[in-house]
């Protein structure tokens, strides 16, 4: 039998001919439950991968959305270690895309960096991803992430030539683009410098770009698919999920509230 990396798996995501949608959730938002119920659905509605965060009290990179919906899964007492079996109940339960740990470098260093490679390997989750920790300072990490073939995803954001070069070039799994400075959340438009961006990350990279941080509807997808090949969306995702909450938390009326979700969704992908 053929078992694929976590490096392949996640390259493989971004190979069905069209821009892969990857949505970003919180672990334990709205509740650890309905996080497992809602990577099924992203699944069916047809994300290529999945973000999981750990929530995190002291976020860089997170806007309101974010920080609000960690706050709220922070109350259920979601550590890492929870958000890893949470990945675990996705699995179980049939979720098939790749998953890439979204977290900061605190709680991995609390927790132990070889303790997360291998929670990570027996829950299931492909890669790594940790927003604060610059690649000056990624040597351990990395050789972990190449010894357990789980990779560390990097971020690159408007940058010098050099700098950017020198992200891209070490990237693996694929290459997160930083839309814009400043932290996450919704926006009414791109900065126009954008695909100038991009087209630049392009000329270094080997492995699939993805753009993240304001992409929040079809039209800004469809504006970077031609310099990408895959977006990410967080806040606008975490919005409509706290406007279906009401709808979630009932059983009688959940599934009316994954519909919401998976319809936005469908409508973020109708123009990729």
């Amino acid at each position: 039998m053929n078992v694929k990396t976590g490096a392949e798996r996640i390259i493989a995501a971004f190979s069905a001919g069209k821009q892969a949608f990857i949505p970003f959730i919180t672990a334990g938002y709205p509740t650890p439950n309905i996080t497992v119920e809602l990577a099924l659905a992203l699944q069916e509605a047809g994300a290529a991968l999945l973000e999981l965060g750990v929530p995190y009290s002291d976020p860089l990179a997170d806007g309101p959305t974010i920080q609000r919906a960690s706050a709220q899964a922070l109350s259920y007492g979601v550590t890492i270690r929870r958000a890893l079996e949470l990945a675990a109940d996705m699995r179980a339960r049939g979720l098939r895309i790749p998953v890439v740990l979204f977290t900061y470098i605190n709680p991995v260093l609390q927790y132990g960096e070889e303790r997360v490679f291998k929670e990570m390997e027996a829950a299931g989750v492909d890669g790594l991803l940790i927003p604060d920790l610059p690649p000056e300072e990624a040597e351990n990490i990395e050789r972990l992430a190449e010894e357990f073939n789980r990779p560390l995803i990097f971020m690159v954001a408007p940058t010098s030539e050099q700098r950017v070069a020198m992200i891209a070039t070490r990237a693996k799994g694929f290459l997160y683009c930083v839309s814009s400075l400043g932290v996450t959340g919704v926006r009414s438009a791109l900065d126009p410098g954008l695909t100038r961006f991009l087209a630049r990350v392009r000329q270094y990279a080997s492995v699939p770009v993805a753009v993240g941080f304001g992409i929040s509807t079809a039209e800004q997808a469809s504006l970077v698919a031609s310099y990408s090949d895959g977006f990410i969306v967080g806040s606008a995702l975490l919005e409509k999920i706290k406007e279906a909450e009401p709808l979630l938390l009932n059983p009688e009326t959940k599934e009316e509230g994954f519909c919401i979700i998976k319809r936005f969704v469908k409508q973020l992908q109708s123009r990729v």
